[in-house]
Formats: C-alpha cells, structure tokens, sequence
C-alpha cells in the first residue's frame, strides 16, 4: 500500500502539538529511484580505402575470322516456284526473285445489243384552253367630245381627225 500524502487524516496531525508516541506509531518508508541517460564516447576510428592492383598474366589463344565474300550472278530466267537455299560445297546459294507484272491485252465478246425501230400511231386527244385577244374598234363623230363613259373596254378611239 502507497504512503498516504501529509494532509491525509490516516496519517494524523503531524505538527508541534504532535506527542513523540503518536510520532512513534508512523512508519516512515523511502524508495530510490534511477535515472537512465547516454552518452556517446568515441573509442576509435575506422578508415576505409580501395586500392586497386594489377598482375600480368599472359594469355595464348587462337583467334578466328571468318570474311565473306559476295559474287553477284545476273540471270534472268523467267520460273515457275520460288527457289529454295542450295549449299554447293563451301559455297551458298540464295536466290534473290523479282515479281513482275505482265499486262496482256485481248479482244473480248461480252454481249450483244439488238435494236430494232418499230413505228406505231397512236390518237393523242385532250381538251386544252388557249387564249387570244381581238380589237374592236368604234369611231365616235368630231362633233362630240369624247367622254369617259363612252370609252370602251378593247376599243381604240382616234383622237387626230386627220387620220380619217
């Protein structure tokens, strides 16, 4: 059981007035505490190089190379499948094809056509309205004057009497 704090009445009235038999009833306990801290402290110091050396060693070897040599043979010869690789020896073959077109031209029937002219009569009747006009013309005498009412719709009235 934790100690009771001073104030607390378990413990009493701790003061002046306080008897050495009451003082003598409290049992006082102590604990210790530990403190952890670090440090660094250095021991010694590391070095770190590469160096890097040579040896001779000798070396005896065979080497090999190989050169081609590349003929071109024109033939042109006209075939019928493409052919294949052919080895001849130490010699290879691959043939190298041209595809070509060939146009050949050619008079073809394709079909036929037939005209005949056949005449027939026929009677076409239709009722159409067609329009036309006519002049009518009426002489009014010197005398009078010509008044508007007198006027008539289509005619043509002479207004110089010379032309009588």
């Amino acid at each position: 059981m934790p100690p009771a704090p001073p104030d607390s009445p378990a413990q009493g009235k701790a003061g002046p007035e306080q008897s050495a038999s009451e003082e003598s009833d409290v049992l006082r306990l102590l604990g210790e505490e530990a403190s952890v801290s670090r440090k660094t402290v250095e021991t010694g110091r590391v070095r770190v190089a590469k160096v890097t050396r040579t040896r001779d060693h000798p070396i005896d070897e065979l080497l090999t190379r190989t050169n081609v040599e590349v003929e071109r043979i024109p033939v042109g010869r006209v075939i019928d499948a493409m052919p294949s690789v052919k080895e001849d020896g130490d010699v290879t073959i691959v043939p190298i094809v041209e595809e070509t077109v060939v146009v050949e031209r050619r008079l073809l029937l394709k079909e036929e056509l037939h005209i005949r002219h056949v005449r027939t009569t026929e009677r076409y009747q239709q009722t159409v309205k067609l329009r036309y006009q006519t002049a009518e013309v009426t002489r009014t005498p010197a005398e009078q004057p010509a008044a508007d009412n007198d006027a008539v719709v289509g005619s043509v009235a002479k207004r110089n009497p010379e032309d009588t």
